[in-house]
């Protein structure tokens, strides 16, 4: 669909839904993964990976998305408490296994000292006969002399140490749940509001922004800030949590061995981030060759007929294998640099693990560290580290979400149409009188378009504009749309400034048929009672054989059930136009604007076309937009248009003998096609 002349309109066009506009000129703010001057579309854009941009406000964006996600404060409280209660129960299994590997080792000690039955645990550790290296090892053990293992003891240990662990992950998976939850209703209420606001955009919002720039911030955008809110919220308070409940149980069974296990943090976080940093340049390598690569494989794919016909397969294998040999060569390397933290990680966290068994070994060899809490420190060093690169590696992907969140919220934010008045006025009967009082109209403040146009227009007339392109035909009948609001002037309906009109009462009397066939992905019959949802099948088939639809939808097996994708790949471009002629055909509007309607079908179907287009203009104002000036010659009126001011206005034979504007352009028409026939 093109609403404005080519040459004074931003590039962008409008997707199939109603857009709306309130004429004002507005920079929207932008930013992010668009297009580049130049590059390809296609699915790359849409594949290449999560967003790597970093948030222009971080702290504004963050507190903002947390604002969205108040509603579901409640259930962010409870989940931190389950977390908390989760991590806790995680934290004390180590502790209470130890106590389990302290009793067996007990038992093998009480084992040992059968010899001084009956003896307290004091006596036998001050009796000469031990010997002095086992009564080091076991003055860390409470052992009762001649006593062996307690398996009821240990059992009930070993039971509780499982009991705690079933526990923690029965909490933590509900808290996953109600994290779930939360996240996706607070995504919800964003898609929500993200609709609503394409609703109340004007079109000249649309016009300034690319297609797939829209469609990326209200799909990617809200995808990326699902699955990296649902990957981190949960996560980062997990792991936070895990950090702090470890360091102090490390803290409490050994404040050395804690120190000696710290040592090594500062180097893991400082490595990681290292790594990550030279990796992240190959990762945004990688997903720009991917998006050019898709962008090559669509390009061939749906010109394969073109390419087949001048003979360019070779060329374009070629370009797929040098484009492929780029992104195997960034991949590898983003891939095999990123693989590298966890070898590092591993490495440095077994360094860790040995440091701490050889010091833990010597403490319970001096007796000053029980073998059991040594095992458990070991145990707590090992999920220690693992949180903190956790948290480390948690930032890019937070920054990814918070930037995904302020593109969405720029989208919200932006400039909408001027509201309805609550009382607005309505026209009952609509005759189809249309007036253009003094007129103005610029899409760019230092750009005038239309200047002091005035016009008239009785009821059931009907009126062509023609002009060369860029003139301003398609703005005219945009103003008269609300799609655009003038700047000067005025334009009634029936005496009724449009302006106090609510828009869906002005745009439900008149029906539109544009040069672009626009069908959605349903059956033909649905596509034609779109404008008349309860319409009957009888009168859907009428319309259909007004306009000349019937008779190759009779020729499908599944006739008006076929079922049309969104592209209608199915029936050719004149086809769609014909249904779309027939869905305004159904609507029975009270004006009716015709743009370069026929413009997509052959001549003898134009020939029947005008026939259902002149039984479907009795009794309704007609505009007509067309560039071939055979199909107007039965117009009422006929505007000629030049740089945005009516430079004549008759019927066709008038202007004829006027020897004007419109005799210029009717030659030089006929002219190149005389000369096309020679």
């Amino acid at each position: 669909m093109s609403n404005a002349p080519e040459d004074s309109r931003p590039s962008g066009g409008t997707g199939p839904q109603e857009a709306k506009a309130d004429g004002v000129e507005r920079v929207v703010p932008q930013r992010g993964p668009g297009p580049a001057p130049g590059s390809r579309r296609g699915p790359g854009a849409f594949m290449a990976g999560q967003s790597t941009e970093k948030a222009l406000d971080f702290k504004g964006s963050s507190k903002r998305l947390l604002a969205t996600m108040s509603p579901e404060r409640p259930l962010m409280l409870f989940a931190l408490f389950l977390t908390a209660i989760g991590v806790t129960l995680n934290v004390l299994g180590p502790k209470i296994l130890g106590n389990a590997t302290n009793q067996i080792l007990a038992g093998v000690a009480g084992e040992k000292t059968k010899a001084f039955a009956g003896l307290s645990r004091a006596q036998v550790l001050s009796s000469p006969r031990l010997p002095a290296g086992v009564r080091d090892m076991l003055n860390g053990v409470d052992f009762i002399p001649g006593i062996g293992m307690d398996f009821d003891a240990i059992g009930r240990t070993l039971g509780l140490v499982a009991l705690i662990y079933f526990c923690s992950a029965i909490v933590l998976a509900s808290q996953g749940r109600i994290t779930t939850s939360l996240v996706q209703r607070a995504v919800y209420r964003m898609r929500q509001d993200a609709q609503a606001k394409l609703a109340r955009l004007p079109l000249s919002y649309f016009d300034g922004q690319p297609r797939g720039e829209i469609l990326s911030r209200v799909t990617n955008d809200m995808d990326n800030l699902s699955q990296t809110l649902q990957q981190t919220l949960s996560q980062i308070a997990m792991s936070l949590m895990t950090i702090v409940g470890v360091l102090t149980m490390m803290f409490y069974i050994s404040w050395e061995l804690a120190l000696l296990a710290l040592v090594t943090i500062p180097l893991s976080v400082v490595l990681a981030a290292r790594i990550g940093k030279k990796a992240q340049p190959e990762f945004v390598k990688q997903w720009g060759t991917t998006g050019r690569l898709n962008g090559h494989i669509e390009e061939q794919y749906t010109g394969h007929t073109l390419v087949k016909v001048f003979g360019r397969q070779q060329e374009a294998i070629d370009e797929f294998d040098a484009q492929n040999e780029t992104l195997y060569q960034a991949s590898f390397r983003a891939q095999f640099i990123s693989g590298c933290i966890q070898p590092a990680m591993m490495f440095i966290g077994n360094l860790n693990y040995v440091f701490i068994a050889v010091v833990g070994a010597l403490k319970v060899a001096s007796g000053s560290l029980s073998l059991g809490d040594v095992q458990a420190f070991v145990q707590y060093s090992r999920s220690f580290t693992q949180p903190v690169t956790q948290v480390a590696s948690m930032s890019n992907l937070l920054q990814s979400a918070v930037a995904s969140a302020e593109r969405v919220y720029a989208l919200l934010d932006a400039p909408e149409q001027s509201p309805d008045e609550v009382d607005a006025p309505t026209v009952e009967q609509v005759r189809g009188q249309v007036e253009f009082e003094n007129v103005s109209f610029r899409y760019k403040a230092e750009t005038p378009l239309i200047q002091d146009l005035s016009l008239s227009v009785k009821p059931g007339q009907t009126v062509a504009i023609v002009g060369p392109t860029g003139a301003g035909k398609t703005t005219l009948v945009n103003l008269l749309m609300r799609f655009y609001e003038i700047d000067e002037g005025r334009i009634t309906l029936d005496g009724v400034d449009i302006a106090r009109m609510t828009r869906e009462d002005l745009r439900s009397r008149t029906g539109m048929v544009l040069q672009d066939a626009w069908l959605f992905g349903g059956t033909i019959a649905e596509n034609i009672a779109y404008g008349v949802p309860n319409a009957s099948i009888e009168r859907i088939v009428a319309a259909a054989q007004a306009t000349h639809v019937d008779r190759f939808v009779r020729t499908l097996p599944e006739g008006y059930d076929t079922v049309l994708d969104d592209e209608a790949s199915s029936v050719s471009a004149g086809e769609r136009q014909l249904i779309t002629i027939a869905r305004a055909f159904l609507a029975e509007p009270a004006i009716l604007i015709l743009d370069e309607a026929t413009s997509s079908v052959d001549t003898r179907t134009e020939v029947l076309i005008q026939r259902a287009m002149n039984s479907l203009r009795e009794g309704r104002t007609s505009f007509v937009i067309a560039h071939r000036l055979s199909t107007i010659r039965d117009a009422d009126l006929i505007l000629v248009m030049e740089q945005g001011r009516i430079v004549e206005q008759g019927t066709h034979e008038s202007l004829l003998e006027s020897q004007g504007a419109y005799s210029r352009l009717y030659e030089a028409q006929f002219a190149s096609a005389v000369a096309e026939v020679d």
